[in-house]
């Protein structure tokens, strides 16, 4: 695989978080054993968006679970923040690749190894 190639890959791995952990799952599976740059870059944005996935999943049971007693509803209506991040880092990583360098999110809970 090229250098360009990878970049782009590696690239679509961070934006594909725009699908929360889907884009990124993709773009690992197909490129993890193509190329070394490219299975870094995608498992850490998979890893990122799969953190953010259990944030949301959370918020929205907990909040749905609370909220007959009020404090839920403010639960809820913070759901969306996850998504939020997830979008703005993923945005981040692919810029900051593109560039020619490497991206690690400033928080994340590396599950895949």
């Amino acid at each position: 695989m090229s250098p360009q190639d990878e970049k782009q890959w590696a690239m679509l791995g961070h934006l594909g978080g725009i699908l929360m952990w889907l884009g990124p799952l993709i773009v690992f599976l197909v490129y993890k054993d193509r190329s070394a740059f490219v299975r870094q870059e995608s498992k850490e944005a998979l890893n990122f968006q799969i953190l953010m996935t259990i944030g949301l999943v959370g918020l929205l049971v907990i909040g749905t679970i609370t909220s007959v007693i009020g404090v839920g509803l403010i639960l809820l209506g913070l759901a969306w923040v996850p998504s939020v991040i997830g979008i703005i880092f993923a945005i981040i990583g692919a810029v900051r690749v593109n560039g020619g360098g490497s991206y690690r999110y400033p928080f994340n809970w590396r599950i895949i190894k």
